[in-house]
């Protein structure tokens, strides 16, 4: 499966711009001093790329899921969903179909390893599980798909908000000493579970459970081959999480922009990004 680190090229939803000028000014100043290539997603109607775009198994091989989560189904927020299959043929994207309700931002990937969060069997409550879990190694094309516990004050429930990829083996997760104890045992016991080591990035959302805020969420990093874009808060959080990514990427260049005017809508950088590999 294609990792992050191996991706090259960038896709941003074209509303993205004009919805949020300030925050894309100082995003696009750091992509480009990154040298990473980049283009617009055409008649997009929000601007969290990650999720309705599909999900990239090999240069050649993408799946494309059905958009339709949960916190979108009520009729005021239909205007929001995007046309993926659209978009894909306007961009000249050949991506496979599924029925499976999937949002890119719950698919959380190394090279043999996808993580999700278990909402995905909420979503998709028609499929026995046995079987949708079958239908999801054979469509990532991997060995093992690891399930995390889903907070239910969380109510997008995307694993890109609690876990990453170190490398195969290892994922930084958030710091969850504000969380229940339980959630914390229950979220880290699936990870040790399937053999996999994490290290700990500073977290701090809003504490107002009902807020859908991002701010805080570090760990919704931009990951590419050419850098790792960083979000900032304004915070004293800031240097923290600069070096424990300094600490596990090394040598890798690392870059920040203040992300927190996105962040009030529920997502952060890898929310709003589509990055793919190109030849």
């Amino acid at each position: 499966m294609i990792t992050d680190e191996e991706t090259n090229k960038l896709y941003l939803a074209d509303c993205l711009p004009k919805w949020h000028p300030k925050f894309f000014e100082r995003f696009e100043k750091v992509i480009k001093e990154c040298c990473i290539p980049i283009d617009f997603l055409p008649g997009t109607k929000d601007i969290w790329a990650v999720d309705f775009m599909p999900i990239q198994i090999s240069t050649d091989k993408f799946i494309r899921f059905k958009y339709a989560p949960d916190y979108l189904r009520p009729k005021k927020y239909h205007k929001y969903i995007s046309d993926s299959e659209a978009i894909c043929k306007e961009i000249k994207i050949d991506a496979k179909p599924s029925n499976l309700i999937v949002d890119g931002g719950n698919v959380v990937r190394s090279r043999n390893k996808v993580i999700m969060c278990d909402k995905v069997f909420c979503e998709n409550k028609n499929v026995p599980e046995r079987e949708l879990i079958g239908q999801l190694e054979e469509l990532f094309d991997v060995d093992k798909i690891v399930f995390v516990p889903w907070g239910r004050n969380d109510k997008i429930g995307h694993a890109d908000g609690m876990v990453r990829f170190i490398d195969n083996d290892t994922v930084l997760i958030n710091d969850l000493s504000i969380e229940d104890e339980d959630y914390q045992r229950s979220f880290r016991m699936s990870l040790h579970n399937a053999g996999l080591v994490w290290v700990e990035l500073p977290y701090n959302p809003p504490v107002d459970p009902k807020s859908t805020s991002a701010e805080g969420i570090y760990i919704n990093y931009l990951q590419m081959k050419q850098a790792i874009i960083m979000p900032t808060f304004e915070n004293e959080y800031d240097e923290k999480t600069m070096r424990v990514l300094e600490e596990v990427f090394t040598g890798r260049t690392i870059r920040t922009v203040e992300s927190n005017e996105i962040a009030k809508g529920g997502g952060v950088l890898n929310c709003i990004t589509w990055n793919i590999k190109v030849e």
